[in-house]
């Protein structure tokens, strides 16, 4: 202990004392995450105070007053303390009356000096003639005319600022000079009078703000207006969706319910396809000046009438005519017949050429031909040596089994369980568990991942993408896959063209 004291006596003298360290209890605790949300952005109050400057001629009013009064409060300009504006409205506010504020300071604290400047220049003048003869009669008449002048005086004078859109007055009083009169009730009601303000006031605030101890140099609201507001525009409430969502949801199994597709939306006769709510009349405002504000009305809006649609009595309802399937097509909606097959398609049928839609509760057997101008739904499986043809979207809940010259195509989208031995033709997408030694001809995407996910044998020939599981089998069995190109545009030539060799042998069989 004795050798670490010398050492440290030793220390001080060389290097001087070394500075005691602050305690750590003096450490203040971090308050960062402590400090609300709504307090670390600018508050309304803060965004619509006014800011002014030193040089402001508001602030030579107020050291004039605080001179000959005593103490005074700070001038304080705020136009929203309630928080009852919008953010744009309070800065453009802000913005004129900031403008308007100078110039009636500059025009009061115009008419305070001058006031000051009469009594300097009568003091003088009363020196000057005091140096002079009093004999003369001219200069006589002259201070005698000076001093029943007296000092000039200004009364408490009220400034009232209206909003753009006169919907807000507020008001702001500079104070009286030398012995003017101090503000009063009646000041206050008559300067509302002459700015023909008379709507909205706060007759509570007015009658106390006359004896109020920050009554001079404090902007008050002191009327409000009823603001317009402008009618709601009619809407359409749907019934029947616009867009059919045709997208495939695969189970913890990894399996496809293609019974849940929904491609066809059927509708009675007479059932209600969409209504119309109709448009609001607007509500009008009126400014403090009590002047009328007009207010528009919400607009109307037709509703989207199609084929086989009408419109109720009432003019609010759009229904079926027929019982059909509803579809949304360009900008109006439209009912197509619906054609129920109960079972199969076979010889109790026949061939269906179709220009609506299509519900097929069985099978399409082999030999038979089905052709619709709008969506086909097949509950059973197509199968081999028959033909299908969609003007819209196909959906096989069992599959597709053909046997080489299957042929089925679509506009649309294909949606089937699996496709085997057939040959594909489809203008959109095709979604399937697997395909097996099938040509298939696609505009769009050809997707094959629910299921076994498979592609095996055949050719496979889309525009956009081929997505799969697996491609190929142990089997070696050739399989072909192309990207781009117009695959149906080439499938379409090579049905022409054979239906043109079929046709040359016609002719030479007939010669």
């Amino acid at each position: 202990m004795l050798i670490m004291s010398i050492k440290n006596k030793f220390t001080n003298l060389l290097f001087g004392e070394k500075p005691e360290e602050p305690e750590p209890a003096r450490r203040e605790p971090e308050t960062v995450d402590e400090v609300p949300p709504e307090l670390a952005s600018p508050s309304a109050f803060s965004m619509s105070l006014l800011e002014l400057s030193e040089d402001h001629p508001i602030f030579r009013l107020h050291a004039q007053r605080r001179h000959e009064a005593g103490y005074l409060p700070a001038p304080r300009i705020c136009l929203d303390e309630e928080g009852v504006l919008s953010p744009e409205m309070v800065r453009r506010e802000l913005n004129r009356l900031r403008t308007v504020l100078i110039a009636a300071c500059s025009a009061r604290l115009k008419a305070a000096q001058g006031t000051k400047k009469k009594e300097e220049q009568k003091k003088k003048d009363d020196k000057k003639k005091d140096d002079k003869k009093k004999h003369e009669k001219k200069n006589d008449k002259k201070n005698e005319a000076a001093q029943d002048e007296g000092p000039v005086v200004l009364d408490a004078q009220p400034f009232l600022y209206l909003s753009a859109d006169k919907l807000y007055a507020w008001m702001l009083v500079f104070p009286p000079v030398g012995k003017g009169a101090e503000l009063s009730r009646e000041m206050l009601y008559e300067a509302l009078v002459s700015q023909e303000i008379t709507y909205g006031v706060d007759t509570r605030l007015i009658d106390q703000l006359s004896h109020n101890d920050k009554r001079y140099f404090n902007l008050y609201l002191v009327a409000k207006g009823k603001p317009a507001f402008d009618g709601k525009n009619g809407n359409i409430v749907d019934n029947f969706p616009r867009k059919i969502q045709r997208v495939l949801e695969v189970d913890e199994f990894d399996q496809v319910d293609y019974t849940s597709l929904n491609l066809i939306h059927n509708a009675d006769k007479g059932e209600e396809i969409c209504h119309l709510i109709k448009p609001t009349e607007g509500e009008p405002g009126r400014s403090v000046q009590g002047e009328e504000i007009p207010a528009k009305s919400g607009k109307p809006v037709p509703l989207p009438r199609g084929k086989n649609t009408e419109i109720s009595e009432d003019g609010t309802q759009l229904l079926a005519s027929i019982a059909g399937s509803v579809e949304f097509t360009g900008n109006v909606f439209q009912v197509k017949p619906v054609l129920e097959i109960a079972g199969d398609v076979d010889f109790s049928t026949g061939s269906i050429n179709f220009l609506g839609d299509i519900n097929i509760h069985g099978n399409v057997l082999s030999g038979f031909t089905v052709q619709a101008g709008g969506n086909i739904n097949i509950d059973g499986v197509v199968e081999a040596g028959s033909s299908v043809e969609a003007g819209g979207d196909l959906a096989v809940v069992k599959g597709i089994l053909g046997d080489g010259t299957t042929t089925v195509q679509a506009r649309g989208s294909i949606f089937s369980k699996y496709v085997e031995n057939a040959t594909i033709c489809v203008r959109e997408n095709l979604q399937t568990d697997a395909i097996i030694n099938s040509s298939i001809y696609c505009d769009g995407e050809v997707v094959v991942r629910s299921g076994r996910g498979c592609i095996m044998g055949g050719r496979i020939w889309a525009a956009k993408k081929v997505s799969a599981t697996a491609v190929g089998s142990r089997s070696e069995c050739r399989t072909s896959v192309a990207l781009g190109g117009l695959p149906c545009t080439n499938f379409e030539q090579e049905l022409a063209r054979r239906e043109l060799r079929e046709l040359e042998v016609e002719l030479e069989t007939l010669e």
